[in-house]
């Protein structure tokens, strides 16, 4: 008898997730909740909010579903996976305790100081006059984060004293994503990479890395975005899948950085089980952690997922009670991934845009933001589509990337025309 599963969430990482499964000899249902209109032509979409605990228990009862997986962070964070477990059900995700190492950047910290992570200098402030006066006393650019989550926008690299109290006031006094608490971080330079891991308490087994462009335009500017593209290389680029990031670089941020917090969490009782995200930058000085998340990243799934030649079913399924984790085996092929997004993104935007695809679209596609009307799909979101393609190489992925995304009509949408340029 295939295995029912159940995926919470609704975006392109969603999306992915789905996709990987349905390659799953062991699935024969999927349904996603809340999903979107390209995640149901795959699964069944259930209308229930991601948050919605209390529903989402409800409908994995009803429907005897063997193993639930979980993508968004907010989910996490209101205890799904606490709640699902105290019922007797397998979910893949982490505990709202262990989830603070993304929902508190403060605890990531203190998390980090106690295990001898590498990472930036900070100092953690409720006060605006106090956390004022400091940046004042120190050096620019410095790096402005709120504590808690901000949907990936919760981040200000202030280079200037104006950018710097601007962002102080959003944050401490306006409560713009919610109670005031920031960390404030020395500004760290060099080239930002993502690097993903399946944990079960002291286990970790690390993802080909991938690197995501979070800036709305091309050159890398405009504003930061939950991220406009992503690509992963060929093993031709050493075992990473970045060319930048050496196998040394690669070995020194699983055993150093990855493992560490996997055990420092363990220690704590408070044991990963699910995704961490590593958020890490080669400096001048070696690899640094930016930021964890407590779950798959952001368009890094995308990219990420493809290259899994492992049984996905197996590898949740072994996080989510515990057993031992299989072996990832992944394919040597290079993968790119162009985000299309609302125009106005990431600040304010219009829905309903109607999307034509051409019937020669040959590549693959994730909904991000999208749903079906009466007179066909339409834009629901900030970021909309992600057209991915992979390839031996990573110029052939650009290439054939970049075409499907021209074979896509929207008058509303926009993308990045630079991705994966660091390595092109």
């Amino acid at each position: 008898m295939g295995k029912k599963v159940l995926v919470v969430g609704g975006g392109g990482r969603e999306h992915a997730i789905v996709d990987a499964l349905s390659r799953s000899p062991q699935v024969a249902k999927i349904y996603c909740a809340p999903g979107n209109a390209g995640i149901a032509e795959q699964a069944e979409c259930v209308q229930l909010k991601d948050t919605d605990v209390d529903g989402l228990l409800a409908f994995a009862k009803e429907h005897a579903v063997d193993l639930t997986v979980v993508g968004p962070e907010a989910a996490l964070a209101a205890g799904i996976a606490d709640r699902f477990r105290a019922a007797g059900l397998k979910i893949f995700g982490h505990t709202q305790a262990a989830t603070a190492i993304e929902s508190s950047k403060d605890f990531a910290k203190r998390l980090m100081a106690g295990a001898k992570v590498p990472t930036a200098a900070y100092r953690t402030f409720t006060d605006f006059d106090k956390a004022w006066a400091y940046v004042q006393a120190g050096s620019l650019p410095t790096v402005i984060k709120y504590d808690g989550l901000a949907a990936g926008k919760g981040v200000a690299v202030a280079t200037t004293a104006a950018e710097a109290e601007a962002a102080l006031r959003d944050m401490l006094l306006d409560g713009r994503y919610g109670e005031g608490k920031v960390v404030i971080e020395e500004f760290l330079t060099g080239p930002e990479f993502s690097l993903m891991a399946f944990v079960s308490g002291r286990q970790v087994r690390p993802m080909v890395a991938a690197q995501d462009h979070k800036r709305a335009f091309d050159g890398d500017a405009g504003p930061n975005t939950g991220g406009m593209g992503a690509y992963t290389e060929s093993f031709a680029a050493g075992k990473s899948g970045l060319s930048f990031i050496s196998d040394a670089d690669y070995d020194f941020a699983v055993t150093k950085i990855l493992q560490p917090v996997a055990d420092a969490m363990a220690d704590a009782g408070t044991p990963l089980s699910g995704v961490l995200y590593g958020g890490l930058m080669k400096t001048p000085a070696g690899i640094r952690v930016i930021e964890f998340n407590a779950r798959f990243g952001d368009p890094e799934t995308e990219v990420v997922l493809p290259r899994l030649k492992s049984d996905i079913y197996a590898v949740f399924e072994a996080a989510a009670t515990g057993d031992a984790l299989p072996e990832l085996r992944w394919k040597d092929v290079s993968v790119m991934g162009v985000v299309m997004a609302s125009k106005g993104y990431p600040g304010s935007y219009s829905k309903g845009a109607p999307i034509a695809i051409s019937p020669s679209f040959s590549e693959s596609i994730y909904h991000m933001g999208t749903k079906w009307t009466d007179d066909g799909l339409v834009t629901a979101g900030g970021r909309v589509l992600m057209v991915v393609s992979e390839a031996p190489t990573m110029k052939e992925a650009a290439s054939r990337c970049y075409a499907g995304v021209a074979q896509i009509s929207c008058d509303n949408l926009f993308y990045r025309k630079d991705i994966a340029k660091y390595v092109l």
